[in-house]
């Protein structure tokens, strides 16, 4: 499995982004998929995540109402990122779990498979 994020950057307080993911390897249609986030210095954190299977989704408290998270049939993966606050400036990283349940969506040790990371600065 391997996954490739890209379109990070470095952007204004109040700025969009959207970041995209390219996922290939994957045989099953299962578990979770998602995004997450370091910052400098910091334990890496949830972001986003969907469940492979049906779609739903799944934010965090501080992205809620400002990030979309989603998905094509070519099994890409995206993060729209508006209404961006210095706060938001990390590593994100996309990441992957084939046989991930619903109640570990959010923890990051349950996922297997991860990006190499794209940079997102934003600028006050």
């Amino acid at each position: 499995v391997q996954l490739q994020a890209s379109g990070g950057g470095l952007v204004q307080a109040g700025d969009s982004l959207r970041l995209a993911c390219a996922a290939s390897g994957l045989t099953s249609s299962g578990g979770n998929i998602g995004w997450f986030r370091q910052a400098l210095g910091k334990e890496r954190e949830f972001v986003a995540a969907l469940r492979r299977s049906g779609g739903f989704t799944y934010y965090a408290d501080s992205v809620k109402g400002r990030f979309t998270i989603s998905r094509d049939n070519a099994k890409n993966l995206y993060l729209q990122m508006n209404s961006l606050k210095p706060e938001d400036t990390a590593v994100y990283y996309c990441a992957v779990a084939p046989r991930g349940i619903l109640s570990t969506i959010r923890i990051v040790s349950s996922y297997d498979y991860w990006g190499q990371g794209t940079l997102v600065t934003v600028s006050s």
